[in-house]
């Protein structure tokens, strides 16, 4: 399918393809500048746009920091995904990256798996 595709690289985040997955890698280890994140968030809702059903893999594994506007930017992006019908994970996620999903509840709202192999895996196995 898209496996042909060459890695896209965006401001803050790189797109790759394993099978019909799209992984969407962090390339900065924060998350802080307004205008990043908002080019990202532009980027991540070009992807959702496509003109087929969707699945999301964001791969956080560079991330050490994140500002609080990127938890709002992921609700909406997990929210056009859901409607959708595509599906969303969310991988390799930092202890204390994790503890904020934890306070604010949206690692029961999203999928968060320990790594990549583990977030594009179980989308091949859910149809």
């Amino acid at each position: 399918m898209q496996d042909d595709l060459p890695k896209a690289e965006a401001c803050g985040v790189t797109i790759t393809y394993e099978g019909d997955v799209t992984v969407a890698e962090f390339t900065g280890a924060k998350i802080l500048e307004e205008t990043t994140i908002q080019e990202i968030a532009k980027e991540l809702m070009k992807l959702v746009d496509a003109p087929y059903k969707v699945k999301l893999v964001l791969d956080f594994a560079r991330v050490e920091y994140l500002s609080s506007a990127v938890l709002g930017k992921l609700i909406a992006l997990h929210k056009k995904i859901v409607a959708e019908k595509g599906q969303f994970r969310l991988c390799a996620i930092k202890p204390s990256i994790l503890e904020v999903f934890k306070i604010t509840k949206l690692d029961k709202v999203m999928s968060i798996l320990p790594n990549r192999a583990a977030a594009v895996s179980a989308m091949m196995l859910k149809k």
